[in-house]
């Protein structure tokens, strides 16, 4: 997992020779997109040595790497190429780690990149790039403009036609009269931090207001991005009952911000993601006197339950109130394809497991705490949850739990369960993190 090679081999006979090693201290991602230029002379590789994600052209026998995007900046995805032109599209956003753009670089040219996306549409961009690279479906949004679709010509990105506007969906979300989702930086340490947070729609700024912090925090994606999810309509709904939501962008986080931030976790999983959170939330309290401190809630589903409950036991000072949801509660437990990748082995680094697992913590616990856990999950195994409970009991830890007989990771089959898995996690913040202005 932490070493690539590419080999050429003559077909019908001949060794293969390795022409290519890419190797990295923690894990090197997949070339799924590779392609040969110049009469197979050269061929694309993407690779994050210089510490950025980048693609390369490389000489047909490896000796020859030169960049054909370059800059303080990663290379997020390949959309496609126009190879008669020689030029490569992609998506990077050098200025905002919450926004996507998409950029063209020359094949053959010395890396310079250009951007394409409007200038003011500020956001997320996805394509859908033609065979020959003439045309793509162009697909634009943010946190508060649902999707419009249209068909361009590149590279000019003139607009040949619209596909879809979506107004109505863009009128009923205006009449709803919502707060804003509000992107902001914060701190941990002499990190910076992307966060958002959304205030209740009668938010007063001289009152002080409780957090809910919703996490993942793992590196298999990234909450803070600038880009339409439905409005928010859960978050939306909390914060009208009188809370600030919040959420932090903890280092490991799948964000374009250089191979140092994506791979400074690696057999660390779990420690800077919750010293983050913790200190990210006490430096916007000390930006933004509005903030209560001594009523911060967190939840998170999935790896994010693993944080809400590392969160909990670790700093029970900062956080007063969690909800953990089909989480991981020892990191000996989870897929080796997804644990190995990130830690390295149980056996290799056994301390790794320990300090990132919450069951590790457990006689930290000061706060209220409700377990959520579907006893079918075919990904988090029910078992551990149950080792977490034991755990808690045998340190007198006193805690809540509501299992969903047979629901899998996503606790959603069968009539009436998220509804009722929403209600649940609303009155239970409701009865231990009191909120409101005050």
């Amino acid at each position: 997992q932490n070493t690539n090679k590419v080999w050429i081999a003559t077909i019908g006979g001949g060794a293969p020779k390795n022409i290519l090693t890419e190797t990295d201290a923690a894990w090197v991602e997949t070339n799924d997109q590779v392609a040969w230029l110049k009469n197979n002379t050269y061929f694309t590789w993407q690779s994050e040595r210089s510490g950025w994600r980048h693609l390369y052209r490389v000489s047909r026998d490896g000796k020859d790497i030169q960049p054909i995007t370059k800059g303080e900046f990663d290379f997020i995805e390949q959309v496609g190429m126009d190879v008669k032109k020689g030029i490569v599209y992609f998506i990077a956003s050098p200025d905002n780690y919450t926004q996507r753009y998409l950029y063209s670089a020359e094949l053959l040219g010395k890396g310079e990149v250009k951007r394409l996306s409007p200038m003011d549409e500020q956001g997320q961009h996805r394509y859908d790039l033609s065979p020959d690279g003439k045309y793509a479906v162009h697909t634009f949004s943010n946190s508060v403009t649902p999707p419009r679709i249209e068909m361009v010509a590149l590279p000019s990105h003139k607009m040949v036609s619209v596909i879809e506007n979506n107004e109505e969906a863009a009128s009923q979300y205006q009449q709803l009269q919502l707060s804003p989702k509000e992107f902001v930086k914060t701190r941990s340490g002499n990190l910076q931090l992307d966060a958002w947070m959304i205030k209740p729609v009668n938010f007063n700024p001289s009152k002080k207001y409780p957090v809910i912090i919703d996490v993942y925090g793992e590196p298999a994606g990234s909450t803070v991005q600038d880009v339409w999810q439905g409005g928010d309509l859960w978050h939306q709904y909390l914060a009208n009952q009188g809370y600030i939501v919040v959420s932090i962008e903890n280092r490991g986080a799948a964000a374009p911000r250089g191979r140092e931030w994506r791979k400074c976790i690696y057999g660390e999983v779990g420690t800077f993601a919750s010293q983050d959170q913790a200190q990210g939330i006490l430096d916007l309290a000390r930006q933004y006197s509005f903030i209560d401190t001594s009523r911060i809630g967190i939840t998170g589903w999935s790896g994010g339950g693993s944080q809400t409950l590392n969160c909990m036991f670790r700093y029970p000072d900062v956080f007063c109130t969690g909800i953990a949801i089909a989480f991981v509660s020892d990191q000996r437990l989870y897929d080796t394809i997804y644990q190995e990748r990130y830690m390295n082995t149980p056996q290799a680094n056994p301390e790794g497991y320990r300090k990132g697992s919450p069951i590790t913590y457990v006689e930290g616990l000061k706060g209220n705490l409700l377990l959520i856990h579907g006893t079918g999950d075919d990904n988090v195994h029910y078992q551990s949850c149950e080792m977490l409970v034991n755990e808690l009991v045998k340190h007198g830890k006193v805690f809540y739990q509501l299992s969903y007989p047979m629901r899998s990771h996503s606790i959603s089959e069968r009539e009436g369960t998220t509804y009722h898995l929403r209600k649940s996690m609303t009155d239970y913040f409701l009865k231990n993190l009191p909120a409101g202005g005050r």
